[in-house]
C-alpha cells in the first residue's frame, strides 16, 4: 500500500464569521490521483489553497512528510499549483516561462536547456521553447502551465480547475494526456473540479463536498455505484431520488409498491431516500412490470435514449438502448441491487 504522503487534520476555515470549511480530515497517498469534487462553494478550492500554503486555516493541521507545514509559505513547500488562469508571464517565451523557476535556483544554463526541453516532451508540445505564449492556443497554454510547474520536480502537483476554460473536446484529450503524465512521473496529483465526468475519468480517489464538509471519499466506481447520501449520488452522475419506507430489513416500499432491496441496518419502518440510477431501470412490458407508467419524453444522447415516463406518482428518469415512443405505456422492472437506501438528511 502506498505511504501516506499530506494528512489535513481537523482543518477549519472562516472567512468574515462564516465557516467555509468544517473540520476537514483527510489524508492523501504518495502518487494518488486524488480530486476534491463538489459544486461551487462547496470548499474545494479553499482546501486546495490551505494544503498549498495560500490560505492558512483557522483550526487544525497540514501535515506533509509526517511534519507539520500549516504556518510554512508556500515557496518553502514541496509543492507546486496549476491555476485556472494560467498565470504566465506574457512578456516571456515559452522557454523563459518555463525556465523561470530553475533560474532563480541558479542551475546552469545546460542543465536548464535539457529540463526545458524534457518538460515540452512531457506535455506533447516539442521545439516551441521561442514562441510567444500570446501566440498559443488555450489549450497549448494550459500545458506550458503545466510544464512549468512540473520542471521543479514538486512531490506534489495542485490542480485548481486548470482545463476549465477548454472546448469540450479539447478538455476530454486533456483529461487523459494529465493522466498519463500523472502516471508517468509517479508524482501525487490533487485535482479540484466541479465536473463529474471528469472526477471520474482521471480519479483514484474523489473526495465529494459540500456546504464546507466531506460527505464521501472513494475510488469513482464506489462513489458511483454506492454513494453515502442522495446529495452524493444526484451530483455524481443522474439519479431518480424518491421517499420510501424501509418496513424491516430487504424491504423498502416506495411508489406504491413494496419491493426487495439488499439494505439492512434501518429501523423499522424507517423513512428513507431511495436512490436508483437511469439505466438500472429495466423496460418491459406493461403486465411484466412492477410499475407501471406512461412515456411522456423521448431523447436521443447518442449512446442512448432518456425517457421521461409518469407513474402514478413519479415522474422516472429511464436510460435505455431501446426506444418507447412517447405516450406508449409500458412497464419498469427495478432489481434489488440497483435499488440504494440511504438515510435521510433535513437538507438534501
Amino acid at each position: 500500500m502506498s505511504e501516506e504522503i499530506i494528512r489535513l487534520v481537523d482543518i477549519s476555515k472562516v472567512y468574515d464569521g462564516i465557516k467555509v470549511l468544517n473540520n476537514i480530515n483527510l489524508y492523501i497517498l504518495r502518487n494518488e490521483f486524488l480530486t476534491l469534487l463538489g459544486p461551487s462553494g462547496c470548499g474545494k478550492t479553499t482546501t486546495l489553497r490551505i494544503i498549498g500554503g495560500f490560505e492558512r486555516p483557522s483550526e487544525g493541521e497540514v501535515i506533509f512528510e509526517g511534519t507539520n507545514i500549516t504556518n510554512l509559505p508556500p515557496f518553502k513547500r514541496k509543492v507546486n499549483t496549476v491555476f485556472q488562469r494560467y498565470a504566465l508571464f506574457d512578456h516571456m517565451n515559452v522557454f523563459e516561462n518555463i525556465a523561470f523557476g530553475l533560474k532563480i535556483k541558479k542551475m546552469e544554463k545546460k542543465a536548464i536547456e535539457k529540463k526545458v526541453s524534457e518538460m515540452l516532451e512531457l506535455v506533447n508540445l516539442p521545439g516551441i521553447e521561442k514562441r510567444s505564449v500570446e501566440s498559443l492556443s488555450g489549450g497549448q497554454q494550459q500545458r506550458v502551465a503545466i510544464a512549468r510547474a512540473l520542471v521543479n520536480e514538486p512531490e506534489v502537483l495542485l490542480l485548481d480547475e486548470p482545463l476549465g476554460a477548454l472546448d469540450l473536446k479539447l478538455r476530454k484529450d486533456m483529461q487523459i494526456e494529465l493522466k498519463n503524465i500523472q502516471k508517468r512521473l509517479g508524482i501525487t496529483f490533487v485535482y479540484v473540479t466541479h465536473d463529474q465526468e471528469e472526477a471520474l475519468t482521471m480519479s483514484d480517489t474523489i473526495v465529494v463536498m459540500k456546504n464546507g464538509a466531506i460527505q464521501q471519499i472513494g475510488t469513482p466506481t464506489d462513489v458511483y455505484n454506492e454513494p453515502k447520501n442522495a446529495f452524493v449520488a444526484d451530483f455524481i452522475g443522474e439519479s431518480n431520488i424518491v421517499d420510501g419506507i424501509m418496513h424491516e430489513d430487504c424491504r423498502i416500499e416506495f411508489s406504491g409498491h413494496i419491493f426487495e432491496c439488499v439494505d439492512k441496518g434501518f429501523i423499522r419502518n424507517e423513512r428513507v431516500d431511495v436512490v436508483i440510477r437511469p439505466e438500472d431501470i429495466k423496460l418491459v412490458d406493461m403486465d411484466e412490470g412492477m410499475i407501471k407508467g406512461q412515456v411522456k419524453s423521448v431523447v436521443f444522447k447518442g449512446v442512448h435514449y432518456e425517457m421521461m415516463v409518469q407513474s402514478s406518482e413519479i415522474i422516472w428518469m429511464v436510460h435505455s438502448t431501446e426506444m418507447r415512443p412517447v405516450g406508449s405505456v409500458i412497464g419498469l422492472r427495478i432489481l434489488p441491487n440497483d435499488i440504494h437506501i440511504m438515510k435521510k438528511v433535513s437538507d438534501k
